[in-house]
């Protein structure tokens, strides 16, 4: 059962209607829904996907990204969400599995969700190694700053769902 009021998009006033009205008109997703019980959250949220929406890194990348901190915060709300937008993104349904595991067949993407694990596991203290395996994948410094962002986002939607117990709108993601 959820720990924070949800607003109603229809009856949503202030800075949660102008977002209702704007960036998210037609989204009504839970997760939101809660989020505007503290408009700063959903700013947080708009700031973060927005800049993301500038990166070098593809959306099937973020979203292996998202699988995989996901999975590592234990967050069924954004397993679910990040599933069903992975497959729209392009990751094939083994792919999110796979990347939730941590390991995936695709070595590119493997090595985005490994360097991700490693940021997450060590609080962002990684090796030389680290990102030197990162980089040898073909990626670069600005893409490693991007990771950052996408886990910071990824993170932020997992603590808020968790905390909230945020009602799950999304399919079940395939077990694992």
């Amino acid at each position: 059962m959820p720990r924070f009021p949800a607003v109603d998009p229809a009856t949503a006033t202030g800075r949660a209607k102008e977002v209702f009205d704007g960036p998210l008109k037609g989204k009504h997703l839970n997760i939101f829904k809660h989020m505007a019980a503290a408009p700063a959250m959903l700013d947080a949220y708009l700031g973060l996907a927005g800049a993301l929406s500038k990166s070098s890194l593809s959306h099937k990348e973020q979203e292996a990204i998202h699988l995989a901190i996901s999975q590592a915060n234990d967050c069924d709300y954004c397993l679910a969400a990040h599933t069903a937008i992975g497959k729209m993104a392009g990751l094939s349904e083994p792919q999110t599995v796979e990347a939730r595991k941590g390991h995936l067949a695709d070595a590119r993407l493997n090595a985005l969700v490994r360097f991700s694990l490693a940021l997450h596991e060590k609080h962002g203290g990684i090796s030389d190694a680290d990102l030197n395996a990162f980089k040898s994948a073909g990626y670069s410094d600005q893409q490693a700053l991007e990771v950052i962002v996408t886990q910071t986002l990824a993170t932020m939607t997992n603590y808020f769902n968790r905390a909230n117990d945020t009602p799950v709108d999304f399919p079940a993601p395939p077990a694992i």
